[in-house]
């Protein structure tokens, strides 16, 4: 896994109260597989669950809510701005045994162990995945289990018929992602990454988001990417707002695909999970 230990990446989606927005809703739209993956995984009652890259607290809150009362969760992020949003939101929910702490996951000095390791969108942003998730496991128990979510942005989206409008400004996202030195493809690396951890031979499964009605919510999906990758691409001379027209890209968008019958073929998500021998 050297070809990832080298990377600096730069977080190129912000950290704006708008981003946390568009994190929150993005993870209303994909919670359906991250809870597939956590059951698939035996994540259930009474379970001690450390949550890798909190952000807004999403994945911390479906944990949360499998252990129940009798369980707890601790959620790691370095943003300790967006972990005060989390720390809100778990208050509101009432809950009680969800933590957080502010700190790099590489470098995680806890004193317990953990039942599950649990992560969604975040080795892919992470200059050596391997070791990160290599200091997860290490607090993890023997017989514990490892659920992670991962995107494959190597799979472009496609509509059907074809949206030259969706192929341009997807051609942006991802030379955004790319140019700030996130992992594109490492969705499709988890197997190699779990097994260089130590962990048994992990279950895998793709899940592709295919849509297309007025009021689906990928529009606003791709919307919101390319309005959180654009002050990046401007900065670095890529394009202009101008030429992005970000206020009715939402629409643009839906009018190009909806109105002619058609779909879109959207994001490839990769879940892993696997236990510690």
């Amino acid at each position: 896994m050297s070809d990832t230990a080298d990377r600096q990446p730069v977080y190129v989606l912000g950290r704006s109260g708008e981003e946390t927005r568009r994190l929150q809703a993005q993870a209303a739209f994909v919670e359906p597989w991250t809870e597939r993956l956590f059951r698939d995984a035996g994540i259930g009652p009474g379970m001690s669950v450390l949550d890798l890259g909190s952000g807004a607290g999403d994945v911390a809150l479906l944990a949360a809510r499998l252990v129940g009362p009798q369980g707890s969760v601790l959620g790691v992020d370095m943003n300790a701005v967006i972990l005060e949003t989390a720390r809100a939101r778990v208050h509101a929910a009432g809950h009680d045994n969800v933590s957080f702490h502010a700190g790099d996951m590489g470098g995680l000095a806890l004193e317990r162990q953990f039942d599950a390791v649990v992560g969604r969108y975040v080795l892919m942003f992470v200059p050596d995945p391997l070791a990160n998730l290599r200091a997860a496991v290490d607090h993890l128990r023997p017989g514990g289990v490892v659920a992670i979510q991962e995107c494959d942005w190597t799979q472009s989206p496609y509509a059907v018929p074809a949206s030259p409008l969706l192929d341009r400004v997807w051609t942006w996202i991802s030379d955004a992602f790319r140019k700030s030195g996130a992992d594109t493809d490492l969705g499709p690396k988890l197997r190699a990454l779990f097994l260089a951890a130590g962990l048994a031979e992990p279950q895998l499964h793709g899940d592709r988001f295919v849509g297309g009605a007025d009021d689906w919510y990928g529009y606003d999906h791709i919307a919101g990417l390319m309005s959180s990758v654009l002050p990046f691409l401007e900065s670095s001379g890529a394009l202009t707002a101008k030429e992005v027209q970000i206020d009715t890209l939402h629409e643009r968008l839906r009018r190009e695909i909806a109105a002619n019958g058609g779909v879109v073929v959207y994001q490839t998500l990769v879940r892993a999970w696997a236990r510690k021998p």
